[in-house]
């Protein structure tokens, strides 16, 4: 019987602290508020995503010998996610995130340790590369250092195509160096400003920006716009806009980016047609938004296309 493959994460795994707050934030004060914890981190919450649609994954991160680090692993295999490629750093505090949620459900700051992943070093890589060379696709996220995205982005998957998240403005400047290396990246339009060095003030440069990134050797580069849904190009030759009737009440925007690669990573996976693949991300985005805490519990793909036909789409 042959081997189901999997898609292999290379990145952040975090403890995730969320703060929502019940009025206005004041700044410099108390806040009353709704406080929870959640296993996170960009690449993990991706694989989670793509677990509960039923894919197989296995992580490739760090965690020390603490709460959050045993909660990390523990989350990780409740949802059949393959934990044993972990490096553990019993002297290292593991990986956490804080984010404050403004009554509207939109992030008002956050706040990130993640020194942890200064050991997810090239030389540990490489002592992974056979497993990660199995992997039927690679995601990461630029929260790596440069030597690790320089291992991850060179001949050593031996073709294995590479999808990642730029993840912030200051992030997307890490990235930038790789983007020609990758076979998809899921920036919004400050990110791609970002990653080009483009001023991007309507679609027409937008647009420019994200063939600039084909033209580097990116395939495919999909461009999250918020309400607007997401804009699309790739190499060979797709280029349009699609959205899904907004959400009428958002909970949490929190982790919609993750469910979002997710969903494109189960398109590559499923072969399914550019409108497709994007129509499938914004609803599992649309899952993302309208739940409480990074993942959606209730994140399936039953639940996607269900939306879709719900949206007539």
């Amino acid at each position: 019987m042959t081997e189901k493959r999997f898609t292999a994460g290379i990145g952040a795994a975090n403890m995730d602290l969320h703060g929502r707050s019940r009025a206005a934030l004041i700044l410099r004060d108390s806040n009353p508020g709704f406080l929870h914890t959640s296993p996170g981190g960009v690449t993990r919450n991706i694989l989670e995503n793509l677990s509960r649609m039923g894919e197989k994954t296995a992580l490739f991160s760090a965690v020390g010998d603490d709460l959050y680090g045993r909660g990390i692993l523990a989350s990780g295999e409740a949802v059949g996610m393959d934990m044993s490629h972990m490096l553990f750093c019993p002297d290292c505090v593991s990986s956490s995130y804080m984010a404050l949620i403004d009554p509207e459900g939109d992030m008002f700051i956050g706040m990130s340790d993640m020194r942890i992943l200064e050991h997810i070093t090239p030389d540990w890589l490489e002592g992974n590369r056979d497993e990660l060379r199995k992997a039927d696709a690679v995601v990461c996220d630029p929260c790596l250092t440069p030597e690790a995205l320089e291992w991850i982005t060179s001949d050593a998957l031996a073709g294995v195509p590479v999808f990642s998240d730029p993840v912030s403005t200051t992030y997307a400047r890490r990235l930038g160096p790789f983007a020609g290396k990758l076979y998809c990246l899921k920036p919004n339009v400050l990110e791609l400003a970002a990653m080009t060095g483009c001023e991007i003030t309507n679609d027409a440069d937008m647009e420019r920006a994200a063939d600039a990134l084909l033209e580097r050797g990116t395939h495919c580069v999909v461009v999250s716009m918020g309400q607007r849904g997401c804009y699309w190009a790739d190499r060979s030759g797709a280029r349009f806009y699609a959205a899904l009737p907004p959400v009428s009440r958002m909970v949490d925007a929190t982790g919609a980016g993750d469910a979002f690669m997710a969903g494109l990573l189960y398109a590559y996976l499923h072969r399914f047609t550019p409108e497709h693949a994007a129509r499938w991300a914004l609803a599992a985005g649309i899952i993302a938004v309208t739940s409480a805490g990074t993942v959606s519990p209730g994140m399936s793909a039953e639940l996607i296309n269900k939306i879709l036909e719900e949206k007539e789409l």
